[in-house]
């Protein structure tokens, strides 16, 4: 069963953000401002990439899509950063309808439309477990039956981490959060144009029955200076530096070297 990712990284939707603009160009100016995208950068090379080229289960498709304005350092940049991981591949798009356009997109990176498959919304700065697809495609099998009496399921991995690199130290806390975005899949049966990016993601359980899986943390969650979700009144978490344990658990589970973080961070490059 193919298996699709979908990462937006700073693309300029027309709606879709919690960040709101007076105009399209005000929102492409901040979206590409230097602070902004260098910290998406570093997000993405640290925390997202590594679990991607390291998933136990290899056969998967990650759209990576931009804006068509996006600064051609920037462009260069990603596809150096992706060079030679033949799952990614880059899409430029004008701004569109965020919902209309990203539906659009999936359908089409679908091999065989009256097909099944499996997909998956990853934000440029999070990280899934190493065995995500490999856990998504067992859990697809393990519920057949009930992926052939709908058009749609959702599976949710609902156990994870939510950390946030302060100084010199990555600190986290684990949660258990249902239908985050992070480690939500969604099936699709053959010839139903429907996906995953057709529903807010913590209301999908009101459209179609959902598959939960809480036996491991799946997925890393990452609070920085331009999280989307995170402006206005959020959710204050108690987070602890990682001890030497939870550091070799997050390499092992994630991909993630903290060493690397710790770095990348701490560096004075500037976008």
């Amino acid at each position: 069963m193919q298996v699709i990712g979908l990462c937006r990284f700073s693309y300029p939707a027309i709606g879709g953000f919690q960040v709101e603009h007076d105009a399209i160009q005000d929102r492409i100016r901040y979206l590409y401002g230097a602070q902004r995208i260098e910290e998406r950068f570093r997000l993405f090379e640290t925390f997202a990439l590594p679990c991607l080229k390291e998933q136990t289960d290899p056969d998967f498709t990650m759209v990576l899509v931009i804006g068509d304005q996006m600064p051609r350092e920037h462009v260069q940049r990603l596809m150096d950063l992706t060079s030679g991981m033949k799952q990614i591949r880059i899409e430029a798009h004008p701004p569109r309808n965020h919902r209309e356009i990203m539906k659009e997109i999936l359908n089409r990176a679908r091999t065989n439309l009256s097909a099944p498959c499996l997909q998956f919304r990853f934000d440029d700065d999070d990280a899934i477990s190493v065995d995500f697809v490999e856990r998504l495609r067992q859990t697809a099998v393990a519920c057949q039956g009930l992926l052939d009496q709908n058009r749609t399921v959702a599976i949710d991995f609902n156990k994870g981490f939510v950390a946030e690199v302060q100084g010199h130290s990555l600190v986290a806390t684990q949660i258990l959060r249902p239908y985050y975005t992070a480690a939500l899949g969604m099936y699709a049966a053959g010839g139903c144009a429907r996906t995953i990016m057709n529903f807010a993601h913590q209301k999908i359980h009101h459209h179609m029955p959902t598959i939960t899986m809480a036996d491991a943390p799946m997925w890393v969650r990452t609070h920085n200076g331009y999280n989307d979700s995170r402006q206005g009144k959020v959710k204050h978490f108690d987070m602890t530096p990682l001890t030497r344990e939870q550091e070799a658990e997050f390499q092992a589970r994630f991909a993630l070297d903290v060493d690397l973080i710790r770095q990348t961070f701490s560096s004075d490059r500037e976008g």
